[in-house]
């Protein structure tokens, strides 16, 4: 399965560890799997894939927020309604359930179909996470 994993941490950087470590546990599941950059992607990409993983950070410690470039990289695909998905976000924060019920409400507004959903502690717990998708 064609799996894109979308990485959208708080701030502008590459892929944290624990989204890596995300794609490797998918990738061990013999999955074919390509990271995207909600800072850069546009989202065009987004529906060639046969299921797509967002991987967010709360804004803050005290906030349940997440970054904006999450919905326009999900807007900017032509198509993404019907899609199967997964929803994960980084424990960080007093308000991370609330990120992640955020996350949700962005990936189902474009019409997605979100069968998994998880808060991630560490790069070991989110490869084992990602051995569970598509199994």
């Amino acid at each position: 399965m064609r799996i894109a994993v979308i990485s959208a941490p708080a701030s502008r950087q590459t892929a944290p560890d624990y989204v890596k470590s995300l794609a490797k546990g998918m990738m061990a599941m013999g999955h074919m799997v390509d990271i995207v950059d909600a800072w850069t992607e546009d989202g065009f990409r987004l529906p060639g894939y046969d299921y797509v993983a967002v991987v967010a950070e709360p804004l803050s410690f005290f906030s349940g927020k997440i970054t904006d470039n999450i919905a326009k990289v999900l807007a900017g695909s032509s198509s993404l309604v019907g899609k199967k998905g997964a929803a994960f976000v980084k424990k960080s924060g007093l308000f991370t359930n609330r990120s992640l019920f955020n996350l949700m409400k962005a990936m189902e507004k474009e019409g997605m179909r979100i069968n998994w959903s998880d808060i991630l502690f560490n790069p070991p717990h989110a490869e084992a996470m990602g051995k569970h998708i598509g199994a």
